[in-house]
């Protein structure tokens, strides 16, 4: 393709409950659009205010092009500044994580306080203004413990979600949540692939034993609404709201960041999401027993979270460049809870580590098959409306120059 106008005829031609032409999955060019009005402008997870608790503590995230450093500054307040000195453009933190009293260029030893003011640059004229070479600040916002970060300066509002998942949120005390483990998955295939699959559920059955045979997602709509009235009456005795948002992708209100929240039963003998159904960790925030349901968040269009009732799951994806992207799992328990006395691990991790193993070799079969001349758009399934309202919101963000 060679400019907008071809991409924007191609968006005009796509046929609504179909999935997308193979040149939104494989053409640099609209890689590019993506990354200006999709991937830089929408919210994303970058950590946990339990992982940088003391001052000087810091995270580095990337995301596509960009690389930013979450820190905890001396008066207690978590800042966002993009990763890249001011002198000649090299990345100041080469480390993940870690603690820092000061920020210092590895390159000419420009160095930043944790308010990002450049406090240090040596040989420099008389004249130059130091108070002009701060780091660049990232947006940033916190949303119960979660910190979010946005790649541009003026990203989409996140009050909706602030307001009406505070509720959710605060019946698993997100707030008082550590990390117990992380790990990222990389997938050799176009990001939007990783996401659509996240999207639907019509492959569970088939791909997934592990997670079919106590999520039931995997259903159609009409079997699953059986199983959720006992479920619902569970949650009122086990200290859960029936609560229920849907503002996601087109459904988000103009000039919003999109986000829901739903409950869904789980099959029949499973508490939570692990091997046998029984506990895996003690349980979150004030419940008291345990309603044999998981619930789905979703904040913009990259984040998403599986709350049990006794741990949660975060997955964040991202793209690395057109053909390559990746899916970082983190998972969630109180922070009062102890590994190896309160939880085990590897235990935790099961489930969504087998599933997402599962699911990065169903992605890149996708990736491979749709890189073939055979390869044609298929009408959705019933099952896949998730999925076909996600790409209904890529396309029309696309088409969005402001």
């Amino acid at each position: 393709m060679s400019d907008n106008a071809s991409i924007a005829d191609l968006i005009a031609s796509q046929k609504p409950g179909w999935a997308l032409d193979q040149r939104f999955y494989t053409d640099p060019e609209i890689y590019q659009l993506e990354l200006d009005r999709i991937v830089t402008r929408n919210w994303i997870l970058a950590g946990h205010a339990s992982q940088i608790p003391d001052a000087g503590d810091y995270l580095v995230f990337k995301l596509a092009n960009e690389s930013a450093i979450i820190v905890r500054g001396k008066d207690g307040k978590i800042r966002a500044f993009a990763n890249i000195c001011r002198h000649r453009g090299s990345l100041v933190c080469l480390e993940n994580r870690g603690n820092k009293r000061k920020f210092e260029c590895p390159y000419h030893g420009w160095t930043y306080d944790l308010h990002g003011k450049l406090i240090g640059a040596r040989s420099m004229r008389e004249d130059f203004n130091k108070e002009a070479y701060g780091l660049h600040p990232v947006s940033l916002s916190l949303l119960s413990g979660l910190i979010f970060v946005c790649f541009c300066d003026d990203p989409p509002s996140i009050e909706g979600a602030q307001r009406d998942l505070a509720k959710p949120m605060a019946m698993f005390d997100f707030e008082n949540l550590k990390v117990a483990a992380s790990k990222t998955y990389p997938i050799a295939a176009n990001w939007k692939l990783a996401i659509e699959n996240y999207q639907e559920c019509y492959h569970c059955a088939t791909a997934h034993p592990e997670y079919a045979k106590m999520h039931t997602l995997m259903l159609d709509p009409q079997k699953r609404d059986r199983i959720q009235g006992p479920m619902r009456q569970r949650m009122a005795a086990c200290g859960l709201k029936d609560i229920e948002h849907d503002f996601i992708d087109t459904y988000a209100k103009s000039g919003e960041q999109g986000y829901g929240y739903s409950r869904t039963a789980l099959f029949e003998g499973y508490k939570t999401g692990s091997r046998d159904g029984e506990p895996l960790a003690p349980l979150l925030g004030e419940l008291k027993e345990y309603d044999g349901g998981a619930s789905d968040f979703t904040l913009g269009p990259f984040t998403f979270f599986l709350a049990y009732s006794d741990h949660v799951v975060g997955y964040v994806f991202s793209p690395v460049d057109h053909k390559n992207c990746q899916c970082k799992i983190h998972w969630f328990v109180r922070k009062d809870a102890v590994e190896g006395k309160d939880y085990d691990r590897d235990e935790l991790m099961w489930l969504w580590d087998v599933t997402t193993h599962a699911d990065e070799k169903i992605i890149v079969n996708n990736w491979n098959g749709v890189n073939s001349r055979y390869y044609r758009p298929g009408p959705f399934s019933g099952m896949e409306r998730m999925e076909r309202r996600y790409i209904e919101w890529i396309l029309q963000e696309l088409s969005n120059k402001s």
